[in-house]
């Protein structure tokens, strides 16, 4: 394949999730730990796994799927982010690139994940396809999306970075595109793959204090638009309004946030 030929996704994403690369990996990616926890059980993550994550971030995912024995492999389009997961595994195959034209071979790896990544692709389905294409036949793809937005705490915190945002263009799939449970099994066969299991993780969000809530819910990509789109100021007023039911006693924040994960077969 030639991987010259680009979708424009990469270089978009990429500035905008490498914007606070440093605050994104201390602060927010932590709390997607029990995600990453159930995802690597289910797929039997273990010594000796071949493993790839697209949209790998700033590599937690990788970092726990080494300390359990695989061989990781990750992709993203944000080198800062890149940058700290290559600090953090050193001996994994991390690079540079477009989850929609990956540079690995036809069948390399036992388990695929994409968390949180194959929704913003310019084009989901032909992302997906390209993980199941990376794929051993029989190998398992994992998409892991954000969960039903109804009645979910974190939602509301998504919610109100909407009027500080540009009009997204016609047709363009939002953070929660693939949380209904049928959308999400239709993808994965668009995709050529076999749906299976599909489970829900609770992975609540803990900030000790406003200051710290703050700075990590504006590391994330949406963050980097809304700032750029609107200012500094108004994201950070938006956030403490939409977090302000969510006040503990102690000063700290406590947010309910659910993920559900399809695990599908290649």
């Amino acid at each position: 394949m030639d991987t010259a030929i680009k979708p424009p996704t990469a270089d978009g994403n990429g500035v905008l999730w490498g914007h606070r690369a440093r605050d994104w990996s201390e602060q927010m990616e932590p709390l997607f730990g029990p995600v990453y926890s159930a995802a690597f059980d289910r797929a039997g993550i273990r010594a000796g796994t071949e493993y790839l994550d697209v949209g790998c971030g700033a590599g937690l995912a990788l970092q726990m799927a080494a300390q359990r024995g695989a061989r990781a492999h990750g992709l993203d389009a944000a080198d800062p982010l890149l940058e700290i997961a290559r600090r953090r595994t050193p001996a994994a195959d991390i690079r540079h690139g477009d989850i929609e034209v990956l540079p690995f071979a036809d069948g390399r790896f036992d388990v695929v994940t994409g968390f949180n990544a194959f929704q913003y692709a310019g084009n989901p389905v032909l992302a997906l396809a390209e993980a199941k294409r990376a794929c051993k036949t029989g190998g398992q793809v994992l998409v892991a999306t954000w969960g039903q937005p109804e009645g979910m705490e974190a939602a509301s915190l998504v919610a109100a970075m909407r009027p500080l945002l540009p009009a997204p263009p016609p047709g363009a799939p939002g953070p929660f595109a693939l949380s209904d449970e049928m959308t999400l099994r239709n993808f994965a066969a668009s995709a050529g793959l076999t749906p299976g299991e599909c489970f829900d993780v609770e992975a609540p969000w803990y900030f000790a204090n406003l200051a710290t809530a703050l700075l990590a819910l504006k590391s994330s990509g949406v963050g980097a638009r809304a700032i750029k789109h609107s200012d500094e100021a108004a994201v950070d007023k938006a956030h403490a309004a939409a977090l302000a039911p969510f006040a503990r006693p102690d000063g700290s924040f406590r947010i309910r946030a659910t993920f559900r994960c399809l695990m599908s077969q290649a």
